[in-house]
């Protein structure tokens, strides 16, 4: 689909009105033109009746030049604002594999650059059209003045715009290809930030990233880019000297017919005139071609990829269970250059029940977390919610049974979708966490987040309880707490969530709570080998803090 065609249909007319704005100053420019040249044909006789018109056109110009580059703002900013919506909901809309495999560093070229280059292609539209105008009218003046020369004019331009077409679609390649390597440099933008500290501690790697990888890939988009730009502006200097041989051959070249003097000062100075609306156009069609290609590529981005369903409204039955029937997932593991494969897997979390998931590292863990909270579609088998299967129509009604904190959670500034009553309750709960002399909820957002990652996957945890989901999945939640509160994890909070009715997913190496579960899972090589239940365990103590 073409950007225009895209647009909402109020923007779609106000390109119109401007560009009806932008037609008219570069009509009223040549007339102002033809003017002049009339006035120096009739050496000033004609000077006091044309002084009012040509006052009239140079307000002309001046309105309409002004009233479409305003347009025109106004539409490139609207149109950066709604492409970067759509973008975002796109990218957010469409299946979590998807997602996975697109990365941050192509999100966030088609966010920051991609969209900036569409934004700066509309907004150069008036220029190209207004000087469009200026320059066919200056053309069919000088067809007025004197056919053969024109015929002439027209065969030496027309040279210049097949030289350019065929630069131009040369440079194209080279700026596909610059923004290519761009994706590639905000990866190493976002690695330099996360891995400072590792750089900082190590000098080789150091000038080795900034070097080779870094480096490699700035020369990447640099060559590229240059070698794009470079083609458009030696074509461009290529038109500029077919101009001057225009005018040179009407001059000086011998003619069979010669011109009559006033002919040949009207073409002098129209092609003197059409000398600098011509070069504006043409270095304009740059940032035309590289919106085109920006919006290709933002076109591209999630086009292969069927959207989602949104969930509906929660079901009315009671939470029993959710479980995996047969289940299996597969996917491409970089580092080993081979398939992943889990399952066929059989699995079952009830409300009212902890479950601990074990295993070593790269057994399959947090893949299977993932496959039965229902963001990686299974390839074969079911995703069952109280008995019954959930198809991929009702995945995003099966995913909003699942509150998550994985090992790389995120956590969000705000309270994102919160009732304003939650503040008091996520207040309680921060006291209860032992964050309440660090931390605070006020006006739905968290007045810090500079704490420690143990202390933010508190925050984390907090958050999940407020969505209030009756399964909760946490991905090596304890991981980074300092012992004491881990002990109260494990044997105060876990518990408080299983009265709760909630099923809780644990994924866990910490042995020595083991027998805190109702179930232990073990899995190895994406199979489960084990899943037993643990004898009853004593009651919780009470919380001291809570009192």
């Amino acid at each position: 689909m073409s950007l225009i065609a895209s647009l909402p249909r109020k923007l779609r007319l106000t390109i119109v009105l401007a560009a009806g704005a932008s037609l008219a100053a570069g009509l009223c420019a040549v007339s102002m033109v033809a003017l002049i040249n009339r006035v120096l044909a009739t050496q000033g006789a004609d000077a006091p009746r044309l002084a009012l018109p040509f006052a009239a056109l140079a307000i002309a110009v001046l309105a309409c030049r002004t009233l479409a580059s305003t347009l025109f703002v106004r539409v490139s900013q609207s149109a950066l604002a709604r492409i970067r919506a759509q973008i975002c909901e796109r990218f957010i809309g469409a299946p979590y594999p998807h997602i996975e495999q697109t990365g941050n560093a192509r999100v966030q070229a088609a966010l920051a650059d991609d969209s900036q280059h569409v934004a700066n292609g509309l907004s150069v539209i008036p220029v190209v059209l207004t000087n469009a105008m200026v320059v066919l009218g200056c053309l069919g003046y000088l067809a007025w003045l004197s056919l053969p020369t024109f015929g002439i004019a027209c065969a030496i331009l027309g040279l210049g715009s097949w030289v350019y077409h065929l630069n131009h679609r040369r440079a194209l390649v080279h700026l596909k290809q610059a923004g290519t390597a761009q994706d590639a440099l905000h990866g190493q933008f976002k690695a330099l930030v996360a891995g400072a500290r590792e750089l900082k501690l190590n000098h080789d790697k150091q000038r080795s990233f900034l070097r080779d990888s870094l480096g490699t890939t700035l020369e990447a988009v640099r060559s590229a880019r240059t070698r794009g730009l470079s083609i458009f502006f030696v074509a461009l200097g290529f038109g500029s000297f077919l101009f001057f041989a225009v005018i040179g051959g009407v001059l000086f070249a011998p003619r069979a017919t010669p011109l009559d003097p006033a002919v040949m000062t009207g073409f002098t100075i129209m092609f003197l005139y059409i000398m600098s609306p011509l070069e504006s156009l043409l270095n304009a069609l740059p940032a035309l071609s590289m919106g085109r290609v920006a919006y290709a590529r933002i076109d591209a981005l999630g086009a292969d990829a069927e959207p989602e369903a949104p969930p509906r409204a929660p079901a009315a039955a009671p939470f029993a269970s959710v479980a995996l029937d047969g289940a299996s997932h597969r996917y491409f593991h970089e580092a080993e250059n081979s398939f992943f494969a889990l399952g066929p897997v059989d699995l079952t979390l009830h409300a009212g029940e902890i479950v601990f998931l074990v295993g070593g590292n790269g057994s399959g863990k947090t893949t299977l977390a993932k496959l039965i909270a229902g963001l990686y579609p299974p390839l074969s088998g079911y995703l069952l919610h109280n008995g019954r299967p959930a198809d991929a129509a009702h995945l995003a009604d099966y995913r909003a049974l699942f509150s998550a904190v994985f090992s790389d959670f995120h956590l969000f500034d705000t309270l994102l979708a919160h009732d304003p009553q939650d503040e008091a309750l996520a207040n309680r709960l921060i006291a209860r966490f032992q964050l309440g002399h660090k931390v605070s909820v006020r006006d739905g957002r968290f007045n810090t987040q500079a704490l420690s990652q143990g202390q933010r996957k508190r925050l984390a945890l907090i958050v999940a309880c407020l969505e209030r989901r009756p399964v909760l999945i946490l991905d090596e939640w304890a991981a980074d707490q300092d012992p004491l509160f881990k002990d109260i994890f494990y044997r105060e909070v876990l518990p408080e969530l299983r009265a709760q009715g909630k099923a809780v997913l644990v994924i866990s190496h910490d042995d020595r709570y083991f027998d805190l579960a109702d179930r232990m899972i073990k899995i190895e090589n994406g199979q489960i080998v084990a899943d037993s239940a643990v004898p009853a365990h004593s009651q919780p103590l009470p919380v001291a803090s809570a009192a």
